[in-house]
């Protein structure tokens, strides 16, 4: 009697089972199908993934850059297709000219302070006032810095001597 009943939850579980289990069609001898080696095969379409790679971009700005300014192929199953015709007239319609090489330009801050103020700078250096007592007497004189600003630092009066090639090279280790 044990082994003869069946729960009723049992019997559900073996009546789904059943009902979900497909029938094996009668084995039908296969066919020969002929197949063809192709030279070249051109692409038809991108997926999003693919048009970012070879664009070389996100694939959030394909969504928000692209897709919105193409025609899209829209799959049963929800994917977008970028075909290949649309996304090349997309770029020839963004392609800009390449920009000329900047011409290089000397690193630092361009020397705009006037040749006298300059000299002043280095005569009382030569006369040894220290780097401070410079900053403070250009200060007090009003004298802008080369960015317009009012107060002369010992580090600014040092970068003006540094600019000069004769406090440079006096100033070098041995």
């Amino acid at each position: 009697m044990y082994g003869t009943t069946m729960s009723a939850r049992r019997k559900r579980r073996r009546e789904r089972t059943r009902r979900h289990q497909i029938p094996t069609p009668p084995s039908t001898p296969a066919r020969r199908v002929e197949l063809y080696e192709a030279s070249r095969v051109e692409r038809l379409a991108y997926t999003r993934k693919q048009a970012a790679e070879a664009l070389g971009v996100s694939i959030a700005t394909i969504d928000r850059r692209v897709v919105p300014a193409i025609d899209t192929v829209k799959t049963p199953w929800g994917q977008r297709l970028i075909p290949v015709d649309e996304l090349e007239r997309f770029l020839h319609q963004h392609i800009e000219s390449g920009r000329p090489a900047a011409t290089p330009r000397p690193a630092g801050r361009p020397a705009s302070l006037p040749e006298s103020i300059v000299d002043r700078i280095r005569l009382e250096y030569a006369r040894d006032r220290s780097l401070g007592d410079i900053a403070e007497e250009l200060t007090a004189d009003g004298v802008p810095t080369a960015h317009g600003g009012r107060r002369w630092w010992p580090s600014t009066v040092r970068a003006v001597l540094l600019r000069s090639s004769n406090w440079a090279q006096r100033n070098a280790a041995p």
